[in-house]
């Protein structure tokens, strides 16, 4: 959760389309594909730069609609919360949160993301680290 303390720290933006181009800017300035985004409205999303630290929150919806609004990359489903936080780091997201990826019929939260430019490989891993999945960087590229 985002705290009022955070904020005091960050750069805030709100509104749709200003959160969207704010946050692919802040992806590609970090390596990653600019695509990782949800199709779902973005209120407000915020920047910590000397921590590295972001947050996206989307407009809330009612938890009957919570899984209706997926992403598709390749066979993965992605689910995203009402807010998103993690820590941006050169080729790296990490701790991860308000991300979830059905796999094998089952929700996985998940919890770093990382860019291997030479594999042109981005993998995606669950919080503790168990369970992980690469798929090509091609499939992120519009």
């Amino acid at each position: 959760m985002v705290t009022e303390a955070m904020k005091a720290k960050a750069e805030v933006y709100h509104g749709d389309k200003t959160c969207r181009d704010k946050f692919r800017s802040l992806l590609s300035q970090i390596g990653l594909p600019n695509r990782l985004l949800s199709n779902q409205e973005i209120e407000e999303c915020g920047y910590v730069k000397d921590s590295g630290f972001v947050w996206l929150k989307h407009k809330k919806k009612d938890q009957k609609k919570r899984y209706q609004d997926l992403f598709r990359f390749d066979n993965v489903m992605v689910c995203f919360e009402d807010e998103v936080t993690a820590y941006f780091e050169p080729n790296k997201i990490k701790k991860l949160t308000g991300v979830k990826a059905k796999e094998f019929m089952v929700w996985i939260s998940l919890g770093e993301i990382l860019v291997n430019r030479s594999s042109g490989l981005i993998t995606f891993k669950t919080h503790v680290g168990l369970l992980s999945k690469s798929l090509p960087l091609s499939v992120y590229r519009a």
